[in-house]
């Protein structure tokens, strides 16, 4: 079977409005004046890590639900500007949008609307099934369409990865997700006990890899049984905005992973490319380069 697709990644496509306010949590008052603008701009989990892949080299696939409207249109016009293929499936109640609000210190908080999905909503086996056997690996976030995707998906011989992002070790949403992929991302941010959840994970589960990314403290990969702390990379400018860390970090070990690299060298990318990320305004798109990556990694050793 040809595998052309380096990459598909499957859900998580979507719009963000960004404000930058003066702190959170945010005081309550009648009204605030934000001088940097309110923006909205194209990309959520599953378009940054495909974006993150692209300008590493992959080729890279994406499919998701679309609803026909200016949003839609915001998504779309990314791929294309960014080459980056995209199937768009119809969604009636429109294409999916956040608000995040970030903070001084370049914290987040985003607010999701949840009403721009049906709870019957299912990306069609017709589509998905020939553009996953098509593709060497599949990075599947974590909405309510992909997780009925997952035993379609281990069915077609590639490979699985997720991003549980602030997942608590509790929540049995993202259980089906943990234990169907091959590769984990998770943030230790809601994390009790990491090293329990990680062990967890690959005991009940299918990974040889899980990572708990732990923003300026670095991250912890747990790979044959072995717990390693992985320091932190000092970002190449100011850090100004953590939006996108965790997908970039994800789309740079993905990256080294396909590319036939130990998962320790991986988790040096995924750090490289999460500390470029947090140097980027959210209001823009940047991932970082295949020869930037590896020139930092170089001078990071």
């Amino acid at each position: 079977m040809s595998r052309d697709i380096d990459v598909l990644v499957l859900g998580g496509a979507g719009v963000d409005t960004i404000v930058y306010v003066p702190a959170l949590p945010l005081p309550y008052a009648d009204s605030y004046m934000i001088d940097s603008g309110i923006r909205t701009r194209a990309g959520q989990t599953g378009d940054f890590v495909a974006v993150g892949l692209g300008a590493l080299g992959l080729n890279t696939h994406h499919l998701d639900f679309l609803g026909d409207d200016p949003e839609g249109d915001l998504v779309r016009a990314l791929h294309r500007d960014r080459g980056i293929a995209l199937t768009a499936v119809p969604q009636p109640a429109g294409t999916k949008r956040a608000v995040n609000l970030v903070g001084p210190d370049a914290r987040r908080l985003s607010l999701y609307d949840t009403s721009r999905a049906h709870p019957d909503d299912r990306l069609p086996p017709d589509t998905l099934r020939p553009l996953a056997e098509a593709s060497r690996h599949v990075h599947v976030s974590i909405t309510h369409p992909c997780a009925h995707a997952l035993p379609l998906l281990r069915g077609t011989g590639a490979t699985l990865s997720t991003d549980l992002h602030d997942w608590d070790g509790e929540n049995p949403y993202h259980e089906p997700f943990a234990l169907a992929a091959d590769v984990v991302f998770l943030s230790a941010a809601a994390l009790t006990d990491p090293e329990h959840t990680l062990r967890d994970i690959a005991a009940r589960g299918r990974a040889d890899v899980v990572v708990a990314t732990a923003g300026a403290e670095g991250a912890y990969l747990l790979t044959d049984d072995e717990l390693t702390h992985i320091p932190p990379v000092a970002p190449p400018a100011p850090v100004i905005d953590s939006n996108g860390a965790g997908d970039a970090f994800a789309a740079a070990f993905l990256f080294g992973r396909l590319t036939g690299e130990p998962p320790h060298r991986c988790a040096l990318y995924g750090a490289v490319a999460g500390a470029h990320a947090c140097t980027v305004r959210s209001t823009e798109t940047d991932a970082i380069t295949r020869d930037a990556l590896l020139a930092r990694v170089g001078s990071a050793r």
